[in-house]
């Protein structure tokens, strides 16, 4: 077992979070604190990319916000997650979706896992 590992087990964080690929779309609940104030605003998209292992593992959701494109990435182990809902499962053969960038419309519509 390398170094790295045995750092990383001895922090023992561990989240809840359920199990999602390229291709889903999915909801982030994420905590924003404003002020001494905190909120919960949920961010609806596509992941494009799961990057990495361990505690360094992170994941990118695009969505369309008023004909832009929004990319967000979210480390796993941030405790400003406080849920992940998935609504679709994806059928896509790829890890990386970048292909989705320069597609609009019904063109970049991913078809639903079935089964």
């Amino acid at each position: 077992m390398n170094k790295i590992q045995i750092v990383q087990d001895s922090f023992g964080l561990e989240n809840k979070l359920p199990e999602f690929s390229a291709g889903d779309t999915i909801t982030v609940h994420y905590k924003i604190k404003e002020g001494n104030k905190e909120r919960i605003q949920d961010f609806r998209g596509v992941v494009i990319q799961v990057k990495g292992e361990g505690l360094t593992k992170t994941f990118t959701v695009r969505k369309i916000s008023g004909n832009v494109g929004v990319e967000r990435i979210f480390p796993v182990v941030s405790p400003f997650i406080d849920g992940i809902d998935i609504n679709k499962r994806g059928a896509v053969r790829r890890k990386r979706i970048y292909y989705l960038r320069g597609l609009t419309g019904k063109k970049a519509r991913i078809k639903e896992k079935r089964g």
